[in-house]
């Protein structure tokens, strides 16, 4: 099993890395300024591979700490004559026990969105089915029912300084073993500062409906986009505090976000 504590490491170099380089002949252009406002966009019509890392040292009622290191890949493509997105998801976790910790794999999701044509093309909108499987290992709970479910996704790209949206998940359990009732939303924005460098704030609110459980962080981060190529590198670092909760022990207090979205454009 992969370790998520190297894993998390292996990330942060690549962090430090991404922020303190600059790409090659980088300048205000115009297609340079769509590379930094379209970085952030989670349906953005490009190749996307993400790594996320949730490092979580303070946990409600709970002495331990937790990680979870996210691998997301996004794919644009056609479908009944119309623009789609595919996202695909998984975790590898460790989680706090009694005896010490567990590391294993968490539940992989997916959701296929249907981009909608606007009268702006700097406004995007997407919605479609999501589906979320069992594929939980090493005493990982969290992925004992093959869910169904669909996303909602907004971001508004039309001012050269300020971009946002939000991202809204539903998932039931439809089959296996147990009851899941999951809603994910998480409103983000980011202020563009020149030169690549930009403020971010992602923090998403997680509803646990069938344990009457839940939590809102808030996030306050930095980032740095450099275009090399045809990709475009978008690497940040972004604390979160959890400001309201309510349900079961175990929930973050504290979290340290970062990660590293890699774009290649066509």
């Amino acid at each position: 099993m992969i370790k998520v504590e190297r894993v998390a490491c292996l990330l942060a170099a690549l962090l430090v890395v991404a922020l303190c380089g600059s790409a090659h002949g980088q300048e205000a252009s115009e297609e340079a300024k769509e590379a930094m406002k379209q970085a952030n966009n989670p349906l953005a019509s490009f190749t996307t591979l993400n790594f996320h890392n949730y490092y979580i040292p303070e946990i409600d009622e709970t002495d331990g700490t937790a990680n979870t290191f996210w691998i997301r890949y996004a794919q644009p493509f056609k479908l009944f004559k119309g623009d789609w997105l595919l996202r695909a998801s998984l975790p590898v976790q460790r989680v706090p026990t009694l005896e010490g910790s567990e590391s294993g794999l968490g539940a992989f999701n997916s959701f296929a969105a249907y981009l909608f044509k606007t009268k702006n093309p700097q406004v995007t909108f997407g919605a479609g089915p999501l589906a979320a499987f069992p594929t939980s290992t090493g005493g990982v709970p969290g992925g004992d029912t093959w869910d169904l479910g669909a996303a909602i996704v907004l971001f508004d790209a039309r001012s050269d300084l300020f971009q946002w949206g939000g991202l809204v998940t539903y998932q039931h359990d439809v089959a296996g073993d147990g009851a899941s009732s999951l809603a994910a939303v998480q409103p983000f924005g980011m202020i563009q500062m020149g030169k690549g460098w930009y403020l971010r704030s992602t923090g998403v609110w997680a509803f646990n409906l069938e344990a009457d459980s839940w939590m809102v962080p808030f996030g306050m981060g930095v980032g740095k986009v450099v275009k090399a190529g045809k990709k475009v590198i978008n690497a940040f670092f972004e604390p979160q505090f959890t400001i309201l909760s309510s349900g079961d022990a175990g929930q973050p207090q504290f979290q340290l976000f970062f990660g590293v979205n890699i774009q290649s454009m066509k």
